[in-house]
């Protein structure tokens, strides 16, 4: 069977123009309008993140084209039905051809119906970290705290630990201060915990941990987990190594540095 109807079965010439000029143009305007009546309605869900909105629109929208595409073969004359069989043949070829390809469809999708982070999150994925810009049906695009552009294929992120750092209302802020062994503890602990109480980025929501961590050889260090609204931890770190810098020198608690004793023998 020929893959291709003889022009002549088609009619006159100017009526197949015709009937294709409307056939695209219809299922152009066809397209536009599911695409936006789609885009609309996902949009007006709040439970719908932004991402899932894009990654939803590109795929009816494609879905739709391939329609319009086959169509426009079939009105030609194109057996599309011998195509699809061609094409059935080389499938596995195809698929080990594009193996990544398809592996990042797959984890694109699997980011969408697990939904593991969204546009906006603080992510770090494989030792990157940054903002989740975009996920697209590829890739995800992320942007690093100093602005630096992140493209990470979705198979990679599907196999992958992902920590998603901005799902919580909460963030916990590590600091260490280490006092000489002259301090008074309990006199320092306190400051820390005047301090956090006190402070306008530290959350109260739930109580800061203050304590010894470790013993060194020229002090102590003390450990204080305070915790902040998310987004605002490194500005409550800098607020509380700022703070207890100056509150320990003006209560006389010693930061302790590395001194060498010298003994002098005659």
């Amino acid at each position: 069977m020929d893959m291709f109807k003889p022009i002549a079965d088609m009619g006159p010439a100017w009526v197949f123009v015709i009937d294709l000029a409307c056939v695209l143009a219809l299922g152009t305007i066809g397209t536009a309008i599911i695409v936006k009546f789609l885009r609309h309605m996902l949009k007006k869900s709040e439970r719908v993140d932004n991402a899932v909105v894009k990654f939803v629109v590109n795929a009816v929208k494609v879905a739709c084209i391939i329609v319009l595409i086959t169509i426009v073969l079939q009105m030609i004359g194109v057996h599309v039905s011998t195509i699809i069989a061609v094409l059935g043949a080389a499938g596995a070829a195809i698929a080990l051809a594009l193996r990544d390809s398809l592996a990042n469809i797959a984890g694109g999708f699997m980011i969408i119906i697990t939904h593991p982070f969204s546009e906006g999150d603080l992510i770090s994925v494989n030792g990157d970290r940054g903002r989740v810009e975009n996920i697209d049906l590829f890739l995800t695009t992320l942007k690093t705290p100093d602005y630096r552009t992140v493209t990470i294929p979705n198979g990679l992120i599907n196999t992958s630990v992902v920590y998603n750092e901005s799902n919580q209302p909460l963030r916990r802020v590590d600091c260490e201060f280490s006092i000489s062994y002259d301090s008074d503890i309990d006199k320092a602990k306190d400051i820390l915990l005047k301090i956090c109480r006190e402070g306008p980025l530290i959350s109260m929501k739930k109580e800061p941990c203050v304590g010894i961590q470790k013993h060194e050889d020229s002090g102590m260090v003390i450990e204080c987990l305070a915790y902040c609204i998310e987004g605002d931890q490194w500005d409550a770190k800098y607020y509380l190594n700022e703070k207890v810098k100056k509150e320990f020198d003006r209560a006389g608690i010693e930061i302790p540095y590395p001194r060498v004793d010298v003994k002098i023998e005659e």
